[in-house]
């Protein structure tokens, strides 16, 4: 009996200690190696932004939580972009330019707009279809947060705050 009560209390063991080893260990997703081209023909390269955190936020024109979480991403662009955020708002493969352009001009979006004609960009942050869907990527290039549907605007001040700290 005391053999078989030592084998149960070792399983156990083993079996606690399997699971706070997979809740405290960090899974590490490195953002993918992509070159967005903006409305104004500039290309940015994420490696290139290394050192800085990055906000990477794929949205439509007809999306209307897209549109609601605009006065946010300007409001995180004003208050963290000297401070060394950038704003990459990728607009969806579907969405005409010519109403990407439009809905820029008419916001008066101060962060950089891309096109993802080809779908490339959401192919390769995992498939996205969905949007809102926002990424945070940290200074060194992995991705921090991944957020579909609106994200929370005090959440995601604080997690900048601590990156750019950091």
């Amino acid at each position: 009996m005391k053999t078989k009560n030592l084998l149960l209390s070792l399983l156990l063991l083993a079996i606690i200690s399997a699971g706070l080893w997979l809740g405290f260990s960090k899974t590490v997703t490195p953002a993918p190696d992509a070159i967005f081209s903006t409305l104004t023909g500039k290309k940015i390269a994420l490696h290139d932004l290394r050192g800085k955190p990055v906000l990477v936020t794929f949205w439509a024109t007809d999306c209307p939580g897209c549109i609601k979480e605009i006065p946010h991403l300007i409001e995180l662009y004003r208050q963290y972009h000297e401070q060394g955020l950038e704003i990459i708002a990728v607009a969806m493969h579907y969405d005409p330019p010519s109403h990407v352009v439009a809905m820029a001009k008419e916001q008066a979006l101060p962060y950089d707009v891309a096109l993802d004609i080809q779908a490339e960009h959401a192919q390769a942050f995992g498939d996205v279809r969905l949007t809102p869907t926002t990424f945070l990527i940290t200074p060194d290039g992995s991705i921090a947060l991944q957020k579909i549907g609106e994200f929370d605007l005090a959440d995601m001040k604080t997690r900048i705050e601590t990156l750019l700290k950091g």
